[in-house]
C-alpha cells in the first residue's frame, strides 16, 4: 500500500458573453510546459479555508480581472482528475457564471479568445474542458 493521495478541489468557470461564445485562455508554455498550445477556461484549486465560491470567484479575478456573479452561478459538471504520478485527486467543479468587467490576464497566460463550442472543440483545448464542453446541451 503506497502513500495516501492528496485530494485538492479545483473550480473553473465556464464565461458566457451576450453572443453565446465562451470566454477561453491559451496557457503561457513558461508557466505551464508542454501544455502551452491548449485552451483553458479560468479556474485552478480552491485553498482550504475558502468556501467554492470565494475560490472560484478569486480565481477568475487572478486569472481575468473579471468579477463573477453568485446568483447565476451554476454547476454544470464534476470531474475526477487523477494525477498518479503527484500521488494526486483532484475534484474539479465547472459552474456556468455571468462575469462583467474587462478581461486582463495575469502571467499565467498568454492570450484569450471568445469562442463558440465549435470552434474550440475543433482546436486544442485542455482534455476536461472538452469533456464538459460536448456534454454541455
Amino acid at each position: 500500500e503506497g502513500p495516501a493521495m492528496i485530494l485538492q478541489v479545483g473550480v473553473k468557470a465556464l464565461i458566457k458573453d451576450g453572443r453565446g461564445n465562451f470566454l477561453f485562455l491559451r496557457r503561457n508554455p513558461k508557466v505551464y510546459p508542454g501544455k502551452g498550445v491548449r485552451w483553458d477556461i479560468p479556474g485552478g484549486r480552491i485553498n482550504s479555508d475558502e468556501n467554492l465560491f470565494d475560490g472560484l470567484a478569486r480565481e477568475v479575478f487572478e486569472e481575468t480581472g473579471l468579477e463573477i456573479d453568485q446568483s447565476s452561478a451554476k454547476v454544470i459538471a464534476a470531474q475526477d482528475i487523477f494525477v498518479a504520478e503527484k500521488d494526486l485527486h483532484v475534484v474539479r467543479l465547472t459552474y456556468d457564471v455571468q462575469a462583467t468587467g474587462s478581461v486582463v490576464l495575469s502571467s499565467e497566460h498568454t492570450d484569450f479568445a471568445w469562442l463558440s463550442k465549435n470552434d474550440v472543440l475543433a482546436d486544442e483545448v485542455d482534455r476536461y474542458v472538452r469533456e464538459v464542453l460536448e456534454n454541455e446541451a
